[in-house]
């Protein structure tokens, strides 16, 4: 699609949807991977933010707008309930002109528009520890405000996303087949997870044996998917809801662990610079459960360690399943690069083994107040 043909196509959405006059020419917006953003101008003074969403990631669009749908509106209805801002502390979808969440093109991309929250600032990266505090009060508030939402009444829109069990005979199965001739330069890597299955699954034995409950999960706890408020950096909205779906609250906080407490960046070399952050971990600890304002049960926060185990392991075996594969889902830069990155995720889980115990300590320490 030629520059003129894209630019027809955003335009043609633009007024599929219920809003004032706003300007047909709209800028790019933020530094989405999957979707394409764009910033858009009410002439009234407004802003909304356009999305085409990404049909070949997420491949049922319109499932994905029931899950954001149904979420979004009961979240409305609760921060009302509870004497907030409707307005800033979710998003808030604006509907065609036929009264849909969504328009279809003519050559059938799915577009999606909200109203912009204001005066709030999306990071990258954490400037200090009271960034990562505030994003673990946000996701831990999601989780309240969503605590008694059936979450059985969401479309899994990535089926098995975190289903570590069948992600493990995908990586045996990669492993068997070796298609790529790489198994015998990762045998240790191989060896470590295969020799982790047991921590791999026991989320979803303990799922199984209903000693924890379905929730509502956002599945991409990112610092950069909490809003924080331009002047007093507090939290104020979770943002990109296209993953949210059933799954355990353990999975949310572990994936936040993973990245955002390592001392580390996700591919690197130097194994030596791998390490979790224990003050990190304890300040994400703290502000996740003081969010979730006693909705978790005893047996959910329990499991907060072994959520940051598991997510670890999984994106670690994920890794190099990838690479084993002839790294066809993870965009590489260098020759390895996957297998880098499973090295890394290994060194931080032979981390929190090591920290086991404190991890342990800290989550029950915050467990009594919460």
């Amino acid at each position: 699609m030629t520059r003129e043909e894209y630019s027809a196509e955003v335009k043609a959405a633009l007024a599929a949807f219920e809003v004032a006059d706003v300007d047909a020419d709209c800028d790019r917006y933020g530094n989405g991977h999957i979707n394409d953003t764009f910033a858009v101008n009410g002439k009234d003074g407004k802003r909304y933010i356009l999305h085409r969403v990404n049909h070949e990631v997420f491949t049922e669009p319109e499932k994905l707008m029931s899950n954001v749908e149904k979420v979004t509106q009961f979240l409305r209805e609760k921060i009302q309930q509870q004497g907030g801002d409707p307005e800033r502390e979710t998003l808030n979808l604006v509907r065609t002109k036929e009264g849909k969440t969504f328009y279809r093109d003519r050559i059938g991309c799915y577009w999606r528009m909200y109203h912009f929250i204001e005066d709030t600032t999306a990071l990258e990266q954490a400037r200090n520890k009271e960034d990562f505090y505030q994003s673990a009060i946000a996701f831990g508030n999601f989780q309240s405000l969503l605590s008694d939402f059936d979450a059985s009444r969401l479309y899994e829109t990535i089926p098995d996303f975190h289903n570590t069990p069948i992600r493990f005979r995908t990586f045996q199965k990669a492993v068997e087949e070796d298609v790529c001739g790489r198994a015998a330069c990762a045998r240790r890597e191989i060896d470590f997870y295969m020799g982790h299955r047991k921590e791999m699954e026991y989320c979803a034995q303990k799922l199984a044996e209903g000693a924890v409950p379905l929730r509502v999960t956002h599945n991409d706890t990112k610092l950069n998917n909490v809003l924080l408020d331009a002047r007093t950096g507090k939290a104020v909205c979770v943002i990109d809801l296209d993953t949210v779906m059933p799954g355990l609250a353990a999975f949310d906080f572990g994936d936040s662990i993973r990245f955002g407490a390592n001392t580390a960046v996700e591919d690197e070399r130097d194994l030596s610079k791998v390490s979790l952050d224990l003050e990190l971990f304890e300040t994400y600890v703290k502000g996740y459960l003081e969010g979730c304002k006693g909705s978790l049960t005893e047996a959910e926060v329990e499991m907060l360690s072994y959520g940051a185990l598991t997510m670890t392991l999984e994106c670690g075996m994920r890794f190099l399943t990838d690479h084993l594969q002839g790294d066809v889902y993870f965009m590489i830069h260098r020759e390895n690069h996957n297998l880098d990155r499973s090295r890394t995720q290994m060194a931080l889980v032979e981390d929190m083994e090591r920290k086991w115990d404190q991890m342990q300590n800290i989550v029950s320490k915050y467990c009594q107040h919460s």
